[in-house]
């Protein structure tokens, strides 16, 4: 093995006073709802908003001089970008990568800041990758792969290491996989350490490709790796990832992207921690009972923060309306003097909130004497919402809720 605990350790070292020993929080709501005891691994907080500066950071530090010279290139979906951008930066080395086209504006944005050159091509991480590869030949640059080289998963191991040392007793670490850099250093840090605990890793069910392949028996690409974690959209495993995920990793789950969505407004809501939708796995495994357990220490890797403010903004917007917290519908008024006032005085007596109205006068396929009302309303929770439907309804209204 390329990758071992002594490797690990020394990356550590070579990491002291560039990355952030995060946090291991303990989540007192999240314990309850799971049974289990849950701390959270505040990757999120890391510099560049990821676990990736760790990986990158080490591997740019292990580069030869010659290779540092020649400048560096990488392909990734963003969090691995800010990693060797800020790396490189420090190290006064030149940095291009490469990013999918679909990549968060807030992850191009800060790898740009950071001072790497930014080029976009293809769809997904496997494209990028492409494109990568096809530079460093043109361009002469040294590459740097996001997750299968050993100076990357040693680096990643340093979680390990810390949450072993903070949390002795833990019995299961569950960590976001996409190319499975940051569960095999993880695994070989704190199976080597504590060959008693499990080590689970979470992927999107539309993009399993790990899962997939060590069921196969053999590495396999996925036709395609669609999911609001684009940080995990990965087709296809490294073949060094694969062979530690094979030998530590005891098995993988899958969760499904409104899990991650429900996961993601919890953590901002519960534990007033931003976590984009790879970060966001672990926990949405945890609560919707993925691992089959009870009364267990659970430590789950949020493994970054890098989320897109208008992703945000639907997943709240989404989350609140499957809550029955926001609500809209639509009824007909008689177009005269008073009427939606009664509406809206009805709408106070229930105690909702009036978000928006909408009084369309000239609605086709509406009577000539009638109105259509559009209201958007701030409720409690469902039961809130069904009263307050239940009741204009018992008062005559007719209303069309489905919008």
């Amino acid at each position: 093995m390329l990758v071992d605990l002594a490797k690990i350790k020394e990356a550590a070292q070579d990491l002291e006073g560039v990355i952030h020993k995060t946090d291991l929080t303990y989540s007192k709501t999240f314990s309850k709802l799971s049974n289990n005891q849950i701390y959270l691994k505040t990757e999120n907080l890391q510099k560049t908003g990821s676990f990736k500066i760790r990986g990158a950071y080490n591997k740019i530090t292990n580069l030869t001089k010659e290779e540092q010279e020649k400048g560096v290139i990488a392909s990734s979906a963003g969090n691995h970008a800010q990693g060797v951008a800020l790396g490189a930066r420090k190290e006064g080395i030149q940095a291009t990568i490469v990013m999918p086209e679909n990549a968060p504006i807030a992850k191009v944005t800060a790898t740009e800041n950071y001072g790497a050159e930014v080029i976009l091509h293809g769809n997904v991480f496997d494209d990028a990758y492409d494109k990568a590869m096809e530079l460093k030949v043109e361009r002469g640059m040294t590459f740097l792969h996001p997750f299968n080289d050993p100076d990357v998963i040693a680096g990643q191991g340093t979680i390990g290491l810390e949450i072993i040392s903070e949390l002795k007793d833990v019995d299961i670490i569950l960590a976001p996989v996409g190319g499975g850099g940051l569960i095999s250093g993880i695994a070989i840090a704190a199976k080597t350490l504590k060959p008693s605990l499990q080590v689970i890793g979470v992927e999107s069910d539309h993009a399993a490709s790990m899962k997939y392949s060590l069921e196969q028996g053999e590495i396999k690409s996925l036709e395609k790796a669609n999911t609001i974690a684009d940080g995990i959209a990965v087709k296809k495993p490294g073949n060094l990832t694969y062979q530690v995920c094979q030998e530590y990793v005891d098995r993988f789950v899958t969760v499904s992207d409104e899990e991650i969505s429900n996961a993601i407004l919890m953590l901002l809501e519960r534990a007033k921690l931003t976590v984009e939708g790879a970060g966001a796995t672990t926990l949405a495994a945890v609560l919707n009972n993925k691992l089959g357990v009870k009364d267990k220490k659970i430590a789950t890797v949020l493994s970054g923060g890098n989320i897109d403010m208008n992703m945000i903004s639907r997943i709240i917007e989404r989350g609140l309306t499957r809550a029955g917290r926001k609500v809209r519908f639509k009824t007909v008024l008689k177009d005269q003097p008073g009427n939606l006032q009664q509406l809206l005085n009805q709408i106070a007596k229930l105690k909702a909130n009036v978000i928006s109205v909408t009084h369309n006068h000239h609605q086709v396929g509406i009577p000539i004497d009638r109105a259509e009302v559009e209201l958007e309303l701030e409720t409690r929770n469902q039961k809130h919402a069904q009263k307050i439907y239940q009741s204009l309804e018992d008062k005559g209204y007719q209303l069309l809720t489905n919008i």
